[in-house]
């Protein structure tokens, strides 16, 4: 429906308009007010569609911004009792962005008319500005892919009607008078107060001087400027060219003078109001001589650098960091990635590749038993800093062959991450994936990232409660990688805020001293680390700051594999241009420990533990003379609790796990120390109940510990346990290690299978039917790598979700199964429930359709079903046949009883993408290959880029 349709309908409908004299003597907010009571009283004469419009703004007058009309309305009529009678709709040209639009939306508008946009797109195309497509097509695309970003926006908070998100305000204010939020977007939180009514209308008014009374050759050009990328004379970016060439020739040359002149840029007063910490000042206290201040040495071993992994960056950038940070002493992060094993040893030149941070994100990206134990801290991903709530998004066209190996997924296909990560619903999950890390790697802190954001202090409290060793609060800046340019701005909040809250409320609760409390985003200062300690941190990470070191040159192209110095791109061709080397790194992290240190001394601090959380050495810089920066209130950060005086202010105690009255560390492990030590056969029968977690992980990591990825030989263990199990059964086994299970098991069952093998059944007392009763709970073989197993019964919802190499037979599955499934194939003899096989990119699923109904039950939107084929089916009965011999399924045997009339009724279910995949590689003809598996295999060896976005064929690499 048009806008002129509209307006036409048989609604009664009247326009109002926001525009406000320029010469006006009262204040905006009596306009507002006024303009409230006229829709009010007309929606009392029954007006059902009340548009409010901006159109007509000329030299005398200028408009109300387009947000504060709209929620300032939405929330007088709902206050009126009015609200449920009309729909608000907006003609503005100030909305433009996806931004702006789930704004207005979420704040209370039914329709959005950005006239001024759609005026553009029409100038651009009369003056040949955009070619080849008409007016109507244009403006087509342009809403097309302000919707998609609206509905990315609802995805993120988990709402998946539009109903739902309109004037839900899932948003929070920064830098917004508290009296303002309360009159006109009630509901809204700000931490830090900020600007008024009448700070807004200057804002406007100069705005409007400038359209109107400039000069008309100015008049006829629009200002430089880009929200993302500097540009001259536009407005000022903390990276730029001259910072960038500062801090580049500073860590080239290893020449500290060049590093000061780069951070005095960033900390004059006058360019660091872009963020909270620049708003604050260290208050004057007595000196100390710098060589009392604790070693460059000592604090270096406090920094980490960011998670960012291997695809969103280059692999000759991501080993750089983790060399210089393992030379460091201190941490380099793996991101969501997966590692490659070889970069578990030590190169030639005798240093480790391996980032000591091995990041569980949505647990399907290479995690594995090898991957887990070979970290010091093994980091869940609750939340991205850069783009929260949406969890990570790889573009396909950065997942070459080796990637995809890496990563355990298909080559050409996104790799996203949808929240929520590893399945946590709430505390007590995470507590228990923290556990089961722990079983995994005992030796490993465990941390847990969130994001900043208000109420993140709440959640850290209950994070330390589910005993993680840290926890980090993640800032909003960055998105380096792999970040859409949409997910860079307007999510998130600055790690200040949530940082401060953090800290207070675990002081509160006497929690501070249980755990470690981290904190990054955008980090480019010695002065930033200090204050991040200040306000309670204990460590610190830099993420774009170090890419930059190696080259980076912010051109935000990281989403389009384009990065032309070879930092953010899998493209060998762009990768020879990368120059970075892990001695600039080093020399990075050094200038910053040693400028921490001058300003320790000049606060009169020795050592880092003295300097956490000390906000009495900070106040608000009252120096700072902009208009904008008067009504901000810094006091929320700098409150410190009474509680402050006695608790530890930083982190003393160590979490309590509790590893050693698990069943493996009791009974397990001492009963398989032969085939630990001198890999002879053991089989073991023992009992087991459900308060025994965790069931065979500890064992399974010993296994990897002395063994690497091989494992041991398939069945060197064999354990039989009888009873129901507790959460996460055979959680990471690796190969070598065959559980079986007598009884029952709980959610988790499987989880992270690494190459070993599972085994369940009912016990033969049972007097109900397997195949038709749940034997395992929800969420099994959740993100599982490698090996097989069989299920003599039905699994809960959410089965093999993220799978991406186990072989699995069952006989029925919850909703949800094979969600975003990347690898693998799983059996199930019988019914699934609905949503089957959404976000699936990988493997296969074959599903025994008695009734014929499993099409009604399957999501359809990324795979095909069809008929399984002869040599597939050959495949099928293989699989159905250890399930028999391992399980004595009466369902298996009956399956195979009646092959020839059953097995016509399997419905195999592929992913689209492999089927494309497949048909490009056949295009390519490839030659002496009998599989696409096969021909797949040689790509990935001889490291051929699979480009799907270019011309849609298999390109050289």
């Amino acid at each position: 429906m048009v806008w002129s349709q509209l307006t036409n309908s048989s609604f009664k409908t009247e326009i109002f308009s926001i525009r406000v004299p320029v010469e006006g003597q009262s204040k905006i907010a009596v306009y507002v007010d006024r303009l409230c009571k006229n829709v009010a009283s007309s929606i009392k004469n029954g007006t059902e569609l009340v548009i409010l419009s901006d159109r007509g703004v000329n030299k005398d007058s200028y408009s109300i911004p387009s947000l504060l009309a709209v929620s300032g309305l939405h929330h007088y009529l709902i206050r009126a009792g009015l609200r449920a009678k009309v729909s608000i709709m907006l003609e503005s040209a100030e909305p433009r962005e996806v931004h702006h639009f789930a704004t207005l939306l979420g704040f209370g508008a039914e329709v959005v008319f950005p006239y001024l946009v759609f005026d553009t797109i029409r100038s651009l195309i009369e003056h040949g500005d955009i070619r080849g497509i008409g007016e109507e097509q244009a403006i087509d695309t342009f809403c097309q892919a302000a919707a998609s970003g609206i509905v990315k926006v609802m995805s993120k908070m988990g709402i998946s009607t539009l109903q739902s998100y309109q004037g839900a305000q899932v948003f929070e204010a920064v830098g917004v008078d508290q009296d303002v939020l309360d009159q006109y977007f009630t509901g809204t939180y700000s931490s830090i107060d900020g600007i008024h009514l009448d700070r807004m209308a200057e804002e406007m008014r100069l705005k409007h001087r400038q359209a109107f009374y400039s000069n008309r050759s100015e008049r006829l050009h629009l200002e430089s400027g880009d929200d993302f990328q500097w540009r001259q004379e536009g407005e000022d970016h903390q990276y730029n060219p001259q910072t960038i060439h500062l801090l580049q020739q500073a860590c080239r040359t290893n020449d500290y003078s060049l590093f000061k002149q780069y951070t005095s840029l960033l900390n004059d007063t006058n360019h660091n109001l872009q963020s909270i910490r620049g708003l604050l000042a260290f208050k004057k206290n007595k000196s100390i001589a710098l060589d009392e201040v604790e070693s460059v040495e000592r604090i270096v071993k406090r920094f980490k650098t960011g998670a960012m992994s291997y695809g969103s960056i280059s692999e000759e950038a991501h080993e750089a960091l983790a060399i210089a940070m393992n030379r460091l002493g201190g941490k380099s992060n793996s991101g969501e990635g997966g590692e490659a094993p070889e970069r578990f040893l030590a190169d030639p030149n005798g240093d480790l590749r391996r980032s000591a941070i091995k990041q569980v994100a949505s647990g399907r990206f290479g995690v594995n038993s090898y991957y887990l134990l070979n970290a010091d801290e093994i980091q869940i991903k609750m939340a991205q800093g850069a783009k929260p709530g949406e969890g990570g998004h790889l573009p396909g066209s950065k997942v070459y062959p080796w990637i995809a190996e890496v990563r355990g997924s298909t080559p050409g296909v996104d790799l996203i991450s949808p929240p929520p990560h590893h399945d946590i619903y709430s505390i007590e999950d995470l507590a228990e994936l923290i556990h089961n890390l722990k079983n995994a790697n005992p030796k490993a802190r465990v941390s847990v990232k969130l994001v900043s954001g208000g109420g993140v202090g709440t959640i850290a409290a209950g994070v330390a409660k589910g005993r993680a060793d840290l926890v980090l609060i993640s800032g909003y800046d960055g998105g380096t990688g792999a970040a859409p340019r949409t997910s860079l701005k307007h999510a998130g909040l600055p790690w200040e805020i949530g940082l401060a809250e953090t800290h207070q409320t675990l002081l509160l609760n006497k929690l501070r001293d249980r755990i470690v409390v981290e904190t990054d985003g955008k980090m480019m200062t010695g002065r930033d680390v200090v204050i991040a300690a200040l306000l309670g941190a204990e460590e610190y990470g830099f993420s774009t700051a170090p890419l930059v070191v190696l080259g980076c040159i912010l051109m935000r192209v990281c989403h389009l594999n384009t990065c032309p110095v070879g930092v953010a791109t899998q493209d060998p061709s762009l990768r020879k241009k990368f120059i970075g080397t892990p001695e600039h790194v080093v020399h990075f992290m050094t200038f910053i420990a040693q400028e921490v240190r001058e300003y320790m001394a000049q606060l009169g601090v020795r050592t880092m533990d003295e300097l956490i959380g000390r906000t009495d050495l900070l106040e608000a810089n009252q120096a700072i003379e902009h208009w904008k920066a008067k009504g901000v209130d810094l006091s929320s950060l700098l409150y410190q609790p009474d509680e402050v005086h006695s608790v530890s202010r930083y982190a003393t105690i160590e979490q309590v796990h509790g590893l050693d009255k698990t069943l493996d560390q009791q009974e397990l492990i001492p009963r398989c120390e032969a085939a630990l030590e001198r890999k002879e056969k053991v089989e073991s029968t023992l009992s087991i109940r459900n308060i025994n977690r965790v069931a065979g992980t500890m064992l399974g990591s010993e296994i990897t510990k002395r063994y690497g990825i091989e494992g041991l030989a398939e069945d060197t263990i064999k354990l039989t346990l009888i009873g129901s199990a507790g959460q996460s059964f055979g959680a990471f086994i690796p190969r070598g290690l065959s559980m079986r299970l007598v009884g029952d098991a709980n959610d988790f069952f499987g989880k992270g299978l690494s190459g070993g093998k599972l085994i369940v059944r009912p016990s033969k007392r049972s007097t109900f039917v397997a195949a038709d009763n749940v034997i395992i709970g929800n969420v099994a073989f959740y993100g599982a790598t490698a090996g097989e197993a069989y299920v003599n019964g039905i699994a809960g919802e959410r089965f093999c979700v993220r799978n991406s190499g186990a072989n699995v037979v069952v006989e029925g599955v919850g909703d949800h199964g094979c969600e975003y499934m990347t690898g693998g194939t799983v059996v199930i003899l019988g019914e699934t429930g609905k949503n089957f096989a959404a976000g699936m990119s990988g493997g296969i699923a074959y599903v025994l359709d008695f009734d014929q109904q499993f099409a009604k039950h399957c999501n359809q939107e990324l795979v095909v079903i069809g008929n399984a084929s002869e040599e597939e089916l050959s495949g099928i009965q293989a699989m159905v046949e250890r399930h028999v011999y391992y399980t004595k399924s009466e369902r298996g045997k009956e399956v195979l009883k009646s092959w020839d009339k059953i097995s016509k009724q399997f419905i195999r279910v592929i992913p689209r993408d492999y089927m494309v995949m497949k048909k490009r590689i056949d295009r390519f003809k490839v030659k002496g290959y009998d599989s696409y598996k096969a021909a797949l295999a040689a790509f990935e060896e001889s490291k051929v880029a699979v480009d799907i976005v270019k011309d849609g064929d298999v390109n050289n690499g």
